[in-house]
């Protein structure tokens, strides 16, 4: 079983950076591929960001292309997304994911809530 906590959210203003961090625990998660996933209120669960078991991969919705960077460091079992240039829509409950490529069971963290103010 794994477990994934975010951590890092917060409010900021329009133009801002936060970092956000999701450590797992339970099992190493070398193997998994990770992804970023958020939810603004009223709307459906989005796609953010992923990025492959060792890191040479990452994928990018458009809206946050050149603005959002994931990676991971599996010496410590944690993927990070780095958001820069942050605007108001992308106020979101920011959420964990990871896909256990062997089984292929995902694993969801309890999202960690980011607010951008204009």
């Amino acid at each position: 079983q794994v477990q994934l906590v975010e951590s890092g959210g917060g409010l900021v203003q329009a133009g801002g950076s936060l970092r956000l961090s999701c450590r797992a625990s339970g099992r190493t998660i070398t193997t998994f591929a990770m992804g970023w996933f958020r939810q603004a209120p009223g709307k459906e669960r989005e796609f953010v960001a992923s990025i492959n078991w060792n890191g040479g991969r990452t994928d990018y919705a458009d809206s946050v292309q050149g603005r959002f960077t994931t990676s991971r460091d599996n010496a410590k079992n944690t993927v990070y997304l780095q958001m820069n240039s942050l605007k108001p829509e992308d106020t979101a409950v920011y959420y964990c994911n990871g896909l256990d490529v062997a089984s292929l069971r995902t694993y969801w963290g309890q999202g960690t809530q980011v607010t951008v103010s204009s």
